[in-house]
């Protein structure tokens, strides 16, 4: 396998223990490949749920540039209800894993 191979299954592996629910494969192999270069950065890879610049970010680049929504107070709270779901103790919030649930959440894999 592919090292993107292998960090999607860790994605789904994280999808199930972390919201309890079985992953689609196909959309999150979409949405991780729709992230490029930035999978395999440590830094770009991950998500700090405690940082509302970054919170902000996911907001801007992914919700409204990428999924084409527009700017609503909703969008900040379904991203917190995704980081608070993920676990606030957990340290390692995978952009992909929270992108993916963001798109589930809002029903937009068609973007994909």
């Amino acid at each position: 396998m592919s090292k993107r191979d292998d960090l999607i299954v860790k994605y789904a592996e994280d999808i199930k223990d972390k919201f309890g629910e079985a992953p689609d494969m196909d959309l999150l192999t979409k949405v991780t490949v729709g992230l490029g270069p930035a999978i395999y950065n440590i830094d770009a890879s991950k998500v700090s749920g405690s940082d509302e610049k970054e919170l902000e970010t996911v907001k801007k680049n992914y919700l409204m540039k990428k999924l084409g929504m527009a700017d609503d107070p909703k969008l900040m709270e379904a991203i917190k209800s995704v980081v608070e779901k993920y676990g606030s103790s957990n340290r390692n919030k995978h952009r992909a894993v929270i992108y993916y649930m963001l798109c589930k959440h809002f029903d937009k894999a068609s973007i994909y």
